[in-house]
């Protein structure tokens, strides 16, 4: 297949990642993951840093693994492979835990589009109620994988927002934007300094 010139527009975004640095891209010879780069060491020490990878190992068993959930028709799909790859550095992976999550997260979301690619062309009713079954369990799944990945990110906390502030006679009010986060310890109602408490 011959394509086009990429313009310059798409060849920049490429070669600087929007501000990180480029990182290789894959090929697949033979069902075998090739890493597109003139020095194979260098290449694979930037790829494992953009899919959050410790070392070799877990560098080439992620790619292994997102080869096989990128099959089309038993087969792996090199453009696929690219997709999730390309997924993956986006959300930026920084230990073996979201490297692991941001794999299955693009996992679940190529499964999900190809569930709303086949609902889309089903006209039996009973194969139409199976497969948005799949579709909402799929969508679920990559709901939870995105809150886990946040609360991984935030260490387990999570934010609070103040939306509704009263403050009494003698009370002191902050105003501006805060975050807090459940695990700090708010002064209760009644202390000394006469602030109005609330409870995390």
């Amino acid at each position: 297949m011959t394509t086009a010139p990429e313009r310059n527009g798409t060849t920049s975004i490429a070669a600087n990642g929007y501000g990180r640095p480029a990182s290789p891209r894959i090929r697949l010879h033979r069902r075998r993951i090739a890493i597109d780069h003139p020095d194979q060491q260098a290449g694979e020490r930037l790829l494992a840093d953009a899919l959050g990878a410790v070392d070799r190992d877990a560098l080439h068993g992620i790619l292994k693994q997102l080869m096989k959930a990128s099959a089309i028709g038993q087969k792996p799909d090199e453009a696929n492979l690219a997709f999730m790859v390309s997924m993956m550095k986006s959300i930026a992976p920084r230990d073996s835990i979201e490297a692991m999550l941001a794999a299955q997260m693009v996992a679940v979301h190529a499964m999900a589009m190809r569930s709303a690619c086949r609902l889309a062309f089903i006209d039996d009713l009973a194969q139409q109620e199976s497969a948005t079954r799949a579709l909402t369990r799929l969508a679920r799944t990559f709901a939870a994988q995105t809150e886990a990945l946040s609360r991984h990110r935030n260490s387990g906390e999570r934010a609070i927002t103040v939306q509704n502030l009263s403050v009494q006679d003698g009370g002191k009010a902050i105003v501006g934007n805060l975050t807090q986060h459940a695990n700090m310890i708010v002064a209760e109602a009644g202390s000394n300094d006469g602030r109005q408490g609330a409870v995390a």
